[in-house]
């Protein structure tokens, strides 16, 4: 199916437990599109190295922000001298994230969390190992508008706004094939990440929620994911989706009967062992599925000795 399109998929290893990333390249009379770009290291540079060849790149399409989507764009735009398109918003945020006035601040919104201290500084330190990864920061050359089309490969594609697993994450839709490149939006087998970062969006499992409803509308028949394989369907998808975020929030709501930090939450929802990265991601999803039900007026929120602490209503 990918050929029929016009499209090449490039797998991207990376060095966690989420093992790969999926980016594209696509040619068009003007040269080639390439969509995400991995993170800036060794392996990452050498594969683009290889693949890229001669090939004149023109256009380099972020779908959003985080260091395996945005972390070689700004390498590739050196090496390519492409046009870095993305949202204004995950601009913002990939050009500020991981930032050192912003690092600086993460130990201190661990420890509003509950978390404990020699926890709360390998959190932020996992978090800043990720700046070598994003750098060269690139410069952008565009900033998408909701519905504008862009050409990738043999067809135009509608630019969709998906906020939830980002602030500013879009998918690329074409509706004479009905084909959705998903990026993080929708993937296959596991569930994208919603969690909330302490800062932009403050309440991204709403916004994630909404955008799969507004994705629902289109009724995609063949969807492109950027981790795990392309498959049919994307509404059966995503009320798999839904489902699980419903059956999260009443654990959640039931973990909190008696007031907990989100730290407490987080270790009674995630039974297996953890490894830093992914306690980092378990802290940032309690928190988004904690702030969504006090949003919805299902939980207070109380501040004691400078900790959140969260119960039921």
């Amino acid at each position: 199916m990918l050929d029929q399109l016009g499209i090449e998929a490039v797998r991207i290893d990376l060095p966690f437990r989420l093992n790969h990333v999926n980016c594209f390249m696509a040619e068009d009379e003007t040269g080639w599109t390439i969509i995400d770009a991995g993170l800036n290291n060794d392996y990452t540079r050498k594969l683009w190295e290889q693949t890229i060849g001669k090939r004149n790149v023109t256009n380099l399409l972020i779908t959003h922000y985080h260091p395996d989507h945005f972390g070689y764009a700004g390498g590739l735009q050196e090496r390519t001298g492409a046009k870095v398109s993305m949202t204004k918003t995950d601009a913002d945020l990939g050009l500020s994230s991981w930032q050192s006035r912003f690092l600086e601040t993460m130990p201190e919104h661990y420890s509003i969390s509950g978390v404990p201290d020699e926890m709360s500084e390998q959190l932020a330190g996992n978090t800043a190992g990720f700046q070598e990864l994003v750098n060269p920061l690139p410069k952008i050359g565009h900033y998408f508008e909701e519905g504008e089309k862009v050409r990738i490969g043999l067809f135009e594609y509608e630019v969709i706004f998906v906020p939830g697993h980002s602030d500013g994450m879009v998918c690329f839709y074409n509706k004479d094939k009905n084909v959705l490149l998903s990026a993080d939006h929708i993937l296959p087998k596991i569930t994208p990440n919603i969690s909330y970062w302490y800062h932009g969006n403050k309440n991204p499992l709403a916004s994630y929620l909404a955008s799969l409803d507004k994705m629902k509308k289109l009724d995609a028949e063949f969807v492109i994911p950027s981790h795990g394989k392309p498959f049919y369907g994307a509404n059966s998808r995503i009320e798999e989706l839904k489902r699980h975020h419903s059956e999260r929030l009443e654990e959640t709501f039931d973990a909190i009967q008696a007031a907990s930090t989100v730290y407490e939450t987080c270790e009674r929802l995630f039974k297996r062992p953890l490894t830093v990265h992914e306690m980092r991601f378990a802290v940032g999803e309690t928190l988004a599925h904690l702030e969504f039900l006090r949003h919805a007026g299902e939980c207070e929120r109380e501040i004691e000795n400078k900790v959140w602490r969260y119960r039921s209503c």
